[in-house]
């Protein structure tokens, strides 16, 4: 049962993108795309459930990996696979792209299939391949628009990227060159094979093979100083891809880095890869921070929150143990629903005041009631404030540091997400009580339902999480942080 969803999850967007591409019509296309995102979304919920379960193991030669963690990471993906392609119904046909829609939907469901299958892979080497392809998919999505903005931002994206990949990939090949001491010339390089073998391996070995992948995946997640690709690429593309560039595709190179840290941990390698990790972390949050305060541009400013909030999630994982997990991947979640929601309504925004200036959008509240309502709560919940999911996952990240004894770092991380919360509701107060100085375009009279409903999808399970922490969401990540020091629950 375990196998055929496995094939389920991967094939509704290979078949989507595929009818996409052979139909060659937009309506045909969204159509198609939208049911493989509900397929996969569907077929992501009971993985979990069957992983939480103990159904998980290995499938197809042992190149499939199903555990706690690549699920987590795999719903993640698929929430918001499914939010953005019900909003890109609405959004994409306020563009004037009607031929090229088709091409679009192809290129989104491929996407999306990278992106899934990522966090499956039980190979070092192939969980690389399938990172590097979702650049390589995923740059097209990022040039859509054929503007000089959009393939700057393409180029840029690819190339900072890639470089970053390289470096992964020289790690990689340092780690499988430290399991040959001791596993012998060949062997498998899967996750499982190389955390056995870390306790035998050569500790500078690891070290220095962690560090590279840090950079590496870490120039993908976007930590700082490797994310200079990430507000270009998130701010030029359609806002779905944004959504997808945040809310899914981080998530799945964030894993890559959790994955190389539990081989490292089983080594006992040290106090360096954890400290460069959660170092990392603080200085993303803290570029983050400085470039929200002073940002202009509306989908810049929800770009550098992703960076804020990717290296929150790496100072949860740094900081380690139940609460750093546990935070850390209640935050993923939260993230990932929250920053869809935002970037939703940015998409909107836009189109209705033909800017992407944040001084060019004035009275939203008057001129957009629902749209407004929903992006301004999103936006309170994304700076982490209650009673919203991300206040309860940067609270438990916070105790995670105080009982770790990164006390300092706490208390830092605290401080700079009361001068976020300052910063980017400022930059809201400007769109929603100033008078906006660009006028309302004709795609105001557009703004379909399609570009509304996936906001309240987002918000209301935000509200909730926030509400209340579900005990069946404790115990899973019980069970991962058990799978990822390699003990058993």
């Amino acid at each position: 049962m375990t196998g055929l969803l496995l094939v389920i999850l991967l094939a509704a967007p290979a078949i989507a993108a595929v009818v996409a591409l052979v139909g060659n019509k937009a309506r045909l296309a969204e159509a198609v795309n939208l049911l493989a995102a509900i397929v996969s979304f569907a077929a992501a919920v009971l993985l979990v459930i069957a992983a939480a379960a103990g159904s998980g193991g290995t499938w197809w030669g042992g190149y499939i990996l199903l555990d706690v963690t690549g699920a987590w990471v795999v719903l993640c993906s698929a929430v918001v696979y499914l939010l953005a392609s019900i909003y890109a119904i609405g959004y994409m046909r306020l563009l004037g792209e009607e031929e090229r829609l088709a091409r679009f939907y192809a290129l989104f469901a491929a996407f999306a299939l990278t992106v899934l299958a990522g966090p499956l892979m039980n190979n070092a080497g192939l969980y690389w391949i399938a990172i590097e392809l979702t650049t390589l998919v995923s740059t097209f999505l990022v040039a859509f628009e054929r503007d000089a903005g959009a393939m700057e931002a393409a180029w840029k994206y690819i190339i900072v990227v890639s470089a970053g990949i390289s470096v992964a990939l020289l790690g990689t090949v340092i780690l499988y060159w430290g399991g040959s001491l001791v596993l012998g010339p060949t062997y498998e390089l899967t996750w499982e094979e190389l955390r056995q073998a870390a306790p035998q391996m050569n500790p500078g070995i690891l070290t220095l093979a962690f560090l590279l992948v840090l950079v590496g995946y870490g120039t993908k997640v976007g930590l700082a100083p490797m994310h200079t690709w990430l507000p270009d690429a998130h701010s030029e593309s359609p806002a779905p891809v944004s959504a997808m560039l945040s809310g899914a595709l981080l998530n799945a190179a964030m894993l890559g880095i959790v994955r190389f840290l539990s081989i490292v941990d089983a080594a006992n390698a040290g106090m360096l890869p954890r400290g460069a990790f959660i170092g990392l972390g603080l200085f993303s949050v803290l570029v983050g921070t400085l470039f929200i305060v002073r940002q202009r541009g509306v989908k810049r400013l929800m770009a550098y929150s992703s960076v804020e909030h990717m290296g929150i999630m790496a100072l949860g994982f740094g900081f380690g143990g139940p609460l750093g997990i546990a935070g850390a991947l209640y935050h993923m979640l939260n993230h990932s629903l929250n920053k869809s929601l935002m970037f939703f309504g940015a998409g909107n925004a836009m189109r209705f005041y033909g800017t992407k200036r944040i001084a060019g959008i004035g009275q939203v509240m008057e001129r957009l009631p629902a749209q407004g309502a929903l992006w301004l709560a999103g936006a309170a919940a994304i700076t982490g404030a209650p009673p919203f999911g991300l206040f309860l996952s940067e609270l438990t990240i916070l105790r995670a540091g105080f009982s770790g004894g990164y006390g300092w770092v706490a208390w830092a991380m605290a401080l700079l997400l009361i001068v976020i919360f300052i910063g980017f509701l400022n930059h809201f107060r400007v769109m929603y009580f100033g008078g906006a100085r660009a006028r309302p375009t004709e795609a105001s009279a557009r703004l379909s339902a399609w570009c509304i409903a996936p906001m309240w999808l987002a918000l209301l399970p935000l509200l909730v999480m926030g509400l209340w922490w579900p005990q069946g969401f404790s115990d899973y990540f019980d069970l991962v942080t058990h799978s990822l020091l390699g003990s058993q629950p």
